[in-house]
């Protein structure tokens, strides 16, 4: 029997074939850090760490609070300064850089078959460029950097076989929503995810990452995309040399396999307060949003920043609805600002408070009690946003932008 792509990535790092439920210790190629800098650092101090095992492999970017809006978060980032600077850290991202997720593929540091960890729950997005890549807790990062290794159970994969052909304006975003709301959110706990077929191998780099980031929204340990020619072209000039083939074998063994078909898929939207608390823009039109948020690690790329754009154009947001642009990293803004996205979206009526996680994680846009947000990010907890009063509806970046012209959720097909 051959090898899933978590069994062939994670087999190469430990150096012999590995099979799923084995417990293996790896050595890891890239460690990726955020805000968690600080507390790591703590740990390491205590410890009496005084060298990391490789600082060209560590990565640190500034992503939470950037400004710093009051004394303790400045302190907070001056730590990390301070450890990124005693440890040798060269990877590092201050205030220019945007958040984590987006910086680390715009500056090359994911490269296809090498084992990636971060102190973030979403550093699986990598696995869109074909890499075995995971959240970690601070304390097992520590440990990472000390030592260069982590271990591992190997995980069984669940193969989502995606077919048909998307409608327009149904997107990467729907599609995971409505496996969310069909399966719900522990269908891949602590599993391997394969996204395949011909849609996966149609979609854009922009939709696979969006795509492999809410893996870990399903239970997902990894989330992964065979590399092909998009991914070459994608990591062309961002990377050194030729990036590896990596691909799962065609005899390898899955837990289980489920066929999506998109074909007749509309778009979807995820209700307060769960992930997977789905109902098609159908069920739901109509629903009052007093703010609507473009942005995120999930949805805050160029092609998400070009669909809120096409239906914004020569349109205005509703004058009391606020609409919130946060690009997901300063090289998307920019590049944004050159085809002319940012000029478009401002004469709409749109706000870019800057490039970072705040309004994801309720540090930025604020929502009051009683008020509803309409977000193309991945998290609707209650008082995710905001007011505990408050509630977080999950959309693609096509049906934020439809609904913030109406205030009120609108199918972005009608606009």
């Amino acid at each position: 029997m051959g090898d899933t792509m978590a069994e062939k990535i994670l087999g190469r790092a430990v150096g012999r074939g590995v099979r799923a439920g084995e417990n293996i210790t790896v050595s890891v190629d890239v460690a990726m850090l955020n805000i968690s800098m600080a507390s790591v650092s703590r740990i390491l101090k205590r410890a009496g760490v005084t060298r990391l095992w490789d600082p060209g492999r560590v990565v640190c970017i500034q992503d939470h609070n950037v400004p710093a809006p009051n004394e303790r978060e400045a302190e907070v980032q001056r730590t990390i300064r301070e450890a990124v600077q005693a440890y040798g850290i060269e990877a590092y991202y201050g205030e220019n850089g945007g958040i984590c997720h987006q910086v680390m593929v715009d500056q090359g540091h994911v490269r296809p078959g090498e084992v990636i960890v971060g102190s973030d729950s979403h550093t699986c997005t990598y696995g869109a460029l074909g890499a075995a890549a995971t959240g970690i807790g601070v304390t097992e990062m520590a440990y990472v950097l000390t030592t260069g290794k982590l271990w591992f159970r190997v995980p069984e994969t669940l193969r989502f076989d995606l077919r048909g052909r998307l409608a327009e304006r149904v997107t990467a975003k729907d599609i995971l929503l409505w496996i969310a709301g069909r399966h719900g959110v522990d269908v891949a706990q602590y599993k391997a995810i394969e996204f395949s077929g011909e849609v996966a191998e149609a979609l854009s780099i922009d939709s696979r990452l969006a795509m492999a980031n809410m893996a870990v929204e399903l239970g997902g340990k990894f989330g992964f995309f065979a590399t092909d020619g998009a991914t070459r072209a994608f990591l062309r000039g961002r990377i050194r040399g030729e990036p590896e083939d990596v691909r799962p074998d065609p005899d390898a063994g899955y837990e289980t396999r489920i066929r999506v078909d998109v074909a007749s898929l509309e778009p979807q939207v995820a209700l307060p307060h769960a992930f997977d608390n789905v109902r098609s823009v159908s069920e739901v039109e109509g629903t009052v949003v007093h703010q609507a948020y473009i942005g995120s690690c999930t949805n805050g790329r160029l092609e998400d920043l070009r669909a809120a754009a096409e239906i914004l154009r020569g349109k205005r947001v509703d004058r009391f609805t606020r609409l919130y642009v946060l690009p997901a990293s300063w090289a998307v803004y920019r590049a944004a600002m050159e085809e002319g996205l940012v000029r478009t979206l401002l004469d709409a009526g749109a706000v870019f408070p800057g490039c970072d996680c705040g309004p994801c994680i309720g540090q930025m846009a604020v929502l009051a009690a009683g008020e509803n947000c309409i977000a193309s990010s991945s998290r609707n907890a209650r008082g995710r946003m905001g007011s505990t009063d408050s509630g977080v509806f999950l959309a693609s970046p096509a049906t934020v932008a439809a609904s913030a012209i109406y205030g009120k959720i609108t199918d972005p097909r009608k606009v």
